[in-house]
């Protein structure tokens, strides 16, 4: 990879890890319920599983759907549905909870794992494989596109987690609170637009 190209590929990064994405969305509603602490396994679990993503789509895995589109559909409705399950949780984590119901931030294992069903993830990977990695030297690109993804997308999360806990403040009320993570859940759902655009067209086709 020559510099010029380095430098492209870690503007690509930045923008695409510090734009919003379900990701992002749910680390600013951690940093407001939970704090940076609390949220740094969330973070090493995006960072972690999203590099893994990366270096499994230069490896060959993204063929795979070239080979059964189907499992592409599967993988694509999958995540929409927890992606859902996900809108749900946080817009409750502002409610009042009882003893045995206290939210808790996510595991650097979900947080890792979430990266395979998360539709932006996909394409994040998908493009940086496809666009920014020569075929010359292909295998040792591809570690380098990792590291630099990973490189980069740390302090994106940071941000947004630091962000969240800076309106910890302004959300001290219940009610301020509750609206917020109502907010950011809906944010998470119209992140989903796209999927729903697509079932919608699927099932039209399948009933004309």
């Amino acid at each position: 990879m020559t510099p010029d190209l380095i430098a492209a590929f870690v503007l690509y990064a930045f923008v695409s890890s510090i734009t919003p994405g379900p990701n992002n969305t749910m680390l600013l509603a951690s940093g407001v319920n939970f704090g940076i602490k609390a949220s740094l396994p969330h973070m090493l679990g995006i960072n972690i599983g999203f590099s893994i993503l990366v270096l499994s789509c230069g490896l060959g895995i993204g063929t795979l759907f070239e080979l059964w589109p189907a499992l592409h559909d599967v993988l694509k409705y999958a995540g929409a549905l927890y992606m859902a399950w996900l809108a749900w949780k946080i817009a409750r984590s502002g409610a009042p909870q009882t003893a045995g119901a206290k939210p808790k931030p996510f595991t650097f294992l979900q947080a890792a794992a979430f990266q395979w069903v998360n539709p932006k993830a996909w394409i994040m990977a998908i493009g940086a494989i496809a666009a920014y990695t020569p075929a010359d030297g292909f295998f040792t690109n591809v570690l380098i596109i990792t590291l630099l993804y990973s490189l980069t997308g740390a302090p994106c999360c940071f941000s947004w987690v630091a962000a969240g806990r800076l309106l910890r403040g302004f959300l001290a009320s219940p009610a301020r609170l509750q609206a917020f993570n109502i907010a950011m859940a809906l944010l998470l759902l119209a992140s989903l637009y796209p999927v729903m655009a697509d079932a919608v067209k699927d099932i039209g086709l399948m009933l004309s």
